[in-house]
C-alpha cells in the first residue's frame, strides 16, 4: 500500500474547516474505512476519487453523522471572532422520488429552504427560487414536477438548493452524474467561484478524473483507507493511482487543463463586468 504524505500549504483564511482524525467505519466484521485523516480548509476544493466499493459514499455519510464511526470529526466555523454553527450543504449521490409525486421544484425549494407550506405561493420566494436555479441553468424547471425530472435535471436542482444559502462546507457525492460536458463545465466553474469568493470548503466525490485534475486543489485516493493524498499531479503520478485507474498520460491532462484555462480567460474577457453570478450582499466571504 502506497501513501503520499505532504505538508499542506494553502491561502485559506482558516475561519472554517473540517478535521478528520483516525476515522473508521465497520459494518459487522467488515472494515469499510480505516485510519482516515483529512484536513479540508475553507477556500479549497478537495476531491475524493477511487474505485467503486472503496468507501467514498460511506465516508461522506460518516461526515454527516448518518453512519456510526470511530475517531473524531471536528467542524470549525469562526466569524467575527465567535465560533458559530457550520452551515453545511449536501447533495446525495441518489435520491429516490416517486414518479407520481405532485410536488414541483418550487414546492421542494419552498418547503426545505424557506420553511413555508407548499400551498402558499409567494411571488418573492418564487423569484428567489428561480434566481437560485438560474445559477445552474435550471430556472426553466421551477414549475415541473420532481418525479418527471431526468437524473441530470434533478442533480442541478439539488445543487442549486445546496448552495442557495452559501454554506461554509459543501459536500457533493458524485454531483455531476448524468450531466453532459457543457453542464460539467458550468458546475465546476461555479464550484471554483464559490471557493474563491465565499471561502467555501468544498468536498466532492467524483469519477471525472480530467475535471478533478483541472479544478481540484487537493485529491484523496480512497480504497478503505487513504492510498494517496496531495495535489492532482502528485496523486496522479503515484503507483496507487496507476493500480486503481491504469496509467494516465499526464501530458494529455495538462493539455486539457490548459484548454480549460484558455476557455475561462476568453469567457472572462467577454463577460460583462457587472454581471455578478451571486448576491453580493452576502456577508462572510472574502469579497464583501
Amino acid at each position: 500500500m502506497e501513501v503520499v504524505k505532504k505538508k499542506i500549504t494553502t491561502n485559506a483564511c482558516g475561519l472554517c474547516c473540517i478535521k478528520v482524525k483516525n476515522l473508521g467505519v465497520r459494518f459487522g466484521s467488515e472494515v469499510v474505512l480505516d485510519n482516515i485523516n483529512l484536513h479540508v480548509h475553507c477556500g479549497t476544493i478537495t476531491e475524493i476519487i477511487g474505485k467503486n466499493g472503496g468507501g467514498k459514499s460511506t465516508f461522506v455519510k460518516a461526515l454527516l453523522g448518518e453512519v456510526k464511526h470511530t475517531g473524531e470529526i471536528e467542524y470549525r466555523n469562526i466569524e467575527g471572532g465567535d465560533r458559530k454553527n457550520l452551515r453545511i450543504g449536501y447533495v446525495p449521490q441518489n435520491l429516490n422520488i416517486d414518479k407520481s409525486t405532485p410536488m414541483s421544484v418550487y414546492d421542494l425549494f419552498a418547503s426545505f429552504c424557506f420553511n413555508v407550506p407548499v400551498l402558499i405561493k409567494s411571488k418573492k420566494i418564487y423569484a428567489k427560487v428561480k434566481e437560485a436555479l438560474k445559477e445552474f441553468d435550471a430556472e426553466d424547471l421551477i414549475d415541473k414536477q420532481i418525479g418527471t425530472l431526468s437524473g441530470g435535471q434533478l442533480q442541478r436542482v439539488l445543487i442549486s438548493m445546496a448552495v442557495m444559502d452559501k454554506p461554509k462546507l459543501l459536500i457533493l457525492d458524485e454531483p455531476v452524474s448524468g450531466i453532459d460536458s457543457a453542464g460539467m463545465k458550468v458546475f465546476y466553474d461555479k464550484m471554483k467561484y464559490l471557493k474563491e469568493h465565499y471561502d467555501m470548503a468544498i468536498l466532492i466525490v467524483s469519477h471525472d478524473l480530467e475535471y478533478v485534475y483541472h479544478y481540484a486543489d487537493n485529491v484523496m485516493l480512497l480504497d478503505n483507507t487513504i492510498l494517496a493524498y496531495g495535489s492532482p499531479k502528485e496523486v496522479y503520478t503515484t503507483k496507487a493511482f496507476d493500480d486503481t485507474f491504469g496509467a494516465f498520460q499526464l501530458d494529455e491532462l495538462d493539455e486539457f487543463k490548459a484548454a480549460k484555462q484558455a476557455e475561462a480567460q476568453s469567457a472572462h474577457k467577454s463577460q460583462v463586468t457587472d454581471d455578478e453570478p451571486f448576491d453580493a450582499s452576502y456577508k462572510g466571504g472574502k469579497h464583501e
